[in-house]
C-alpha cells in the first residue's frame, strides 16, 4: 500500500529475554498442556516438538526484530497481517488456524490457497491494517505481520503488550526497521530463513523444510538473462514515483532475473524518486507492481501521459513487466516473480 503508507512507522520493539532455565520450564509445561487439551489442532506437529528428542536449537526462542520469539506448542489461533503472512501459512498447510487475516496485497493464488486442509479463504478482517479491538475479539493466541508497523499502538497494538496479554507475534525479518536488523541486503537466504522459522513456531518444520528444499532448487534453476537488462522497477505514485531501490525484495527479484535496477545506488528497500532521474537512465524495460490501488494500468497511463516519461523507449515500445503486488515483497512467490520475469523479457525479446 505504498501510495498511503510511504514510510511505515515503527514504534520501538522491547526485548524480552528469558533465561534458559525458565525456557525449559515454560516449554515444558505448555507441551504437557498441549497433549491433554481437546482444542483441535495439528496433533502430530506437536506431538513432535514435545518429544524428548527434540534439539536444544529446536527449542530455542527465535530472535525477531530484537525481540524474542519462543518456540513451544504451535499457536491455534492465529491473525495474519499482509499477504507475505497469510500465503506462507497457506503454502505450510495452516489455513484453518487462520482465524482472521487483513492487509492482504491481492487475491491468492489457487496453488497457495489450495495447500490448506480448508475450502474457504481465510476469513478477511479489514482491507488495510485492523483496529487492535478487531483483532483481539478473533481471540488468537498468535499474530503474524508482513511489516513491523503492523505492531503499532493505533495498529493492533505493541509487541510488548500484546506478550502480556499471552498473544505470541512475529514479523517478517525482511520488514525489520531497527538498523541492527535490516537485512542489507534482502537475499533469498533471508526469505528462506523466515519460512524456516515459521515452520519451527507453527509446528511445520518438515512442511517448511520440503518448501525451503523445493524453492532452493527452482532458484538454482533459472536462467538469468545475460547481459543484464537495464530496468525500472515502478511500485506505485504518480506525481512522484515510488521504485524499487538496492536492498530490498524488488533488487533481489531483479538480480535473480538478470535485470540491472537503475535505482540499485539507493540505500533503501523502495525510495521516490523524480521522473527526471527516471528518463535520465532510459530504462529498457519497466516492471510493474500490479496492486488493486495502483494498477499496472494506471501506471502505464501514467507512463504514457507524463511529458517527461512518454518518449521513454520502454514506454513507446510498451516493453512492460507486470507481476502481482503481493508477489514482489519478501515471501514464497518471490522465486515464482522472478520467473516470471524472465519468461516476459523472453517474449518482449520476441
Amino acid at each position: 500500500m505504498h501510495d498511503l503508507l510511504l514510510v511505515p512507522t515503527d514504534h520501538k520493539v522491547v526485548m524480552r529475554r528469558f533465561s534458559a532455565s525458565i525456557i525449559v520450564i515454560v516449554a515444558a509445561a505448555i507441551s504437557v498442556s498441549a497433549c491433554s487439551s481437546n482444542l483441535g489442532g495439528p496433533g502430530a506437529p506437536a506431538a513432535v516438538n514435545a518429544t524428548p528428542s527434540t534439539s536444544a536449537s529446536d527449542a530455542a526462542p527465535i530472535d525477531n526484530c530484537g525481540v524474542s520469539v519462543p518456540v513451544a506448542a504451535p499457536p491455534k489461533r492465529i491473525v495474519t497481517i499482509k499477504s507475505s503472512a497469510t500465503e506462507l501459512l497457506l503454502a505450510l498447510g495452516l489455513g484453518k488456524h487462520i482465524v482472521g487475516t487483513a492487509f492482504l496485497d491481492g487475491p491468492i493464488p489457487a496453488s497457495i490457497a489450495g495447500s490448506t486442509t480448508t475450502s474457504a479463504a481465510p476469513h478477511s478482517i479489514s482491507e488495510f491494517l485492523p483496529s487492535q479491538e478487531a483483532v483481539l475479539a478473533l481471540k488468537p493466541d498468535f499474530i503474524y505481520g508482513g511489516w513491523e508497523s503492523n505492531f503499532s499502538a493505533d495498529g493492533v497494538g505493541e509487541r510488548a503488550s500484546l506478550a502480556k496479554l499471552g498473544i505470541g507475534t512475529y514479523v517478517s525479518p525482511s520488514a525489520c526497521k531497527e538498523k541492527a536488523f535490516v537485512p542489507d541486503p534482502l537475499t533469498f537466504g533471508t526469505v528462506f530463513t523466515e519460512i524456516t522459522e515459521a515452520g519451527r513456531i507453527f509446528g511445520a518444520t518438515k512442511q517448511a523444510d520440503a518448501l525451503v528444499t523445493k524453492q532452493k532448487a527452482q532458484l538454482k534453476a533459472l536462467a538469468a538473462a545475460k547481459p543484464a537488462v537495464s530496468a525500472l522497477w515502478y511500485s506505485s505514485g504518480s506525481t512522484t514515483p515510488y521504485v524499487g531501490a538496492g536492498i530490498g525484495a524488488p533488487e533481489m527479484i531483479m538480480n535473480a532475473s538478470g535485470l540491472r535496477n537503475i535505482f540499485a545506488d539507493i540505500h533503501d528497500t523502495w525510495s521516490s524518486v523524480g521522473w527526471e532521474s527516471v528518463a535520465a537512465a532510459n530504462p529498457r524495460v519497466i516492471v510493474l507492481a500490479d496492486s488493486s490501488w495502483s494498477s499496472a494500468a494506471k501506471k502505464i497511463g501514467i507512463l504514457e501521459s507524463n511529458p517527461v516519461t512518454k518518449n521513454l523507449d520502454a514506454v513507446v515500445h510498451k516493453r512492460f513487466i507486470v507481476l502481482p503486488f503481493a508477489s514482489t515483497e519478501a515471501g514464497v512467490r518471490n522465486v515464482q516473480a522472478a520467473a516470471s520475469v524472465i519468461d516476459q523479457l523472453k517474449k518482449l525479446d520476441h
